[in-house]
């Protein structure tokens, strides 16, 4: 019997739902796997924040360093500006787990209708591959003359040539592993960011000369916007700074029907980490405890997990139980169509499992 050691933030909002139907998805697997989880949840978040002044302990990394995965919901609170929120929480666990590679799929299923309107199942099928510890989000700045009229916020992005290199070798690895299309896209912005983008742009090349056999092809990052909405299906791995990976994969989930089924992994491929899963969507907190968000991503991420922790098996049973929920389209939440329940999805799931 295989144990796995899973530490659970739930955080903010939708997270705490979302997150309770992965875990009712995880206990299905384990029976049907023989898979023993250990599940060690930690309160840590905006509520959290509010009573503590910190969105997590002082030495929340080294408690979470002990872990073979993190199972993350969302971060973020109206009453807590997002910087706080972020670089208290999520940030912190993606720099200090050193969390390179964010892996973001982008698959439009049977049974969803994107709203582009001539797109079929099959033709959207992409990976974006988001560089998650450097780049814009670097946190490398400062204030002058804060709170006077004369204020100056310097944000400085940060792009070396190893961040660079090993993150764009991982989406070819990646493309090779896929065997579709063959193909890496690079995203870059180098005619307005001329030294860092430049740097990127160096790198992608290097990389590229050592696989021959994966085509590319680089574009500016407006282009590659218009390109996701205008013609996705050209797409197979994608790969681009921590700011473009961000923004693109908010088009790539919408495209394909919806932010509740954008499922992420945050991983560092070296395994000298706990890696971390989670949905997209964030914390939604317009619709923040009335039931009705979709937990599909947050399945979806779990299934991620489960792959990276070597459950091949059991990560194509999630996928397989949420495709059958969705084809079937009979047990979905609302931003699919539906009028089910955040916990009758997750039901649904569970029932696909056992089938």
């Amino acid at each position: 019997m295989t144990e796995h050691s899973i530490a659970i933030i739930r955080g903010d909002g939708i997270g705490v739902d979302v997150v309770e139907e992965g875990l009712k998805t995880l206990n299905a697997i384990a029976r049907k796997f023989d898979i023993t989880f250990k599940f060690t949840e930690f309160p840590w978040g905006t509520d959290y924040y509010f009573k503590n002044g910190v969105m997590m302990p002082s030495d929340g990394l080294d408690i979470l360093s002990k872990f073979d995965a993190i199972y993350f919901g969302a971060v973020g609170h109206p009453e807590v500006q997002d910087h706080i929120t972020l670089n208290g929480l999520l940030l912190p666990m993606r720099r200090g787990f050193d969390q390179y590679v964010c892996e973001r799929p982008c698959v439009l299923f049977p049974g969803v209708t994107s709203p582009l309107r001539d797109k079929k199942v099959g033709d959207i099928d992409m990976v974006v591959i988001r560089e998650n510890t450097e780049g814009e989000y670097a946190n490398v700045g400062g204030f002058l003359y804060e709170g006077f009229p004369e204020e100056i916020g310097v944000q400085t992005g940060v792009f070396t040539r190893h961040g660079c290199e090993r993150v764009i070798t991982y989406a070819f690895e990646l493309a090779k592993k896929r065997n579709k299309k063959n193909h890496v896209t690079s995203v870059t912005k180098s005619n307005a960011q001329g030294y860092g983008m430049v740097v990127w742009d160096r790198a992608f090349e290097r990389v590229a000369e050592r696989y021959p056999d994966i085509s590319t092809n680089s574009l500016l990052v407006d282009a590659a916007c218009m390109e996701f909405i205008r013609k996705p299906e050209v797409f197979d791995v994608v790969v681009g700074s921590n700011l473009f990976g961000d923004i693109l994969t908010d088009i790539g989930a919408i495209i394909t029907g919806s932010m509740g089924l954008a499922m992420s992994g945050n991983i560092d491929p070296e395994r000298r980490f706990p890696s971390m899963f989670e949905p997209v969507h964030g914390s939604a907190p317009d619709i923040a405890g009335k039931g009705i968000a979709n937990p599909l991503a947050a399945i979806l991420s779990a299934g991620m997990m489960m792959r990276h922790l070597g459950e091949v098996e059991a990560e194509a049973a999630i996928e397989a139980a949420v495709l059958s929920v969705v084809e079937e389209n009979e047990t979905l939440t609302p931003d699919l169509g539906g009028s089910s329940s955040t916990a009758a999805v997750g039901d649904a799931v569970v029932t696909a499992l056992g089938r």
